[in-house]
């Protein structure tokens, strides 16, 4: 057993524990495989902190996610705790997805970075996602810049820090 549950559980939610030192322990799609089970566990503490440390494998690891595709897009379907769904929102963006995948992806995003009753980094996240999945197929450039400008509009100052971002990135 590698510990896993041990270094993701204790505390509250407005920590991320131990979460770090499992991102190094992390060497190989098996490791991978065992901490991956985790989003899966009873304890949103455990779920969060699972869900942080591969986002930040991912980061360096997309080919990771590859097994897990439908696994991850049945997720975001259905996701409730805020502290999950921010992670998802960033691990879709990593996936390799068909056109109808892409398609339904698209408008959970959107409905997550446009809902106002959604935590602001659900919201900045989605924004994230929908900004990667639009380098990679600009059938959705208008769409993004509509969704952009409506957000910007509520003046959340962490929200508009992030669309900035895209704005002047070319």
């Amino acid at each position: 057993m590698n510990g896993f549950e041990k270094l993701l559980s204790g505390g509250d939610l407005r920590s991320l524990g131990k979460s770090d030192s499992i991102v190094l322990k992390v060497r190989d799609q098996n490791n991978f495989d065992e901490l991956f089970k985790f989003l899966f566990h009873k304890d949103r503490i455990v779920v969060m902190r699972a869900a942080d440390a591969i986002e930040k494998i991912t980061f360096r690891h997309p080919v990771y996610l590859t097994k897990y595709k439908n696994v991850i897009l049945e997720l975001c379907r259905f996701v409730k705790n805020k502290e999950l769904k921010w992670h998802i929102a960033l691990l879709i963006a990593r996936l390799n997805l068909s056109g109808k995948e892409t398609g339904m992806v698209w408008k959970i995003l959107v409905s997550w970075a446009a809902d106002k009753e959604e935590s602001k980094i659900v919201r900045v996240n989605s924004i994230q996602a929908l900004y990667e999945i639009n380098r990679r197929n600009e059938k959705y450039s208008k769409r993004f810049k509509l969704l952009l400008t409506e957000i910007k509009e509520e003046n959340i100052p962490s929200i508009n820090a992030r669309i900035r971002k895209f704005i002047y990135v070319p």
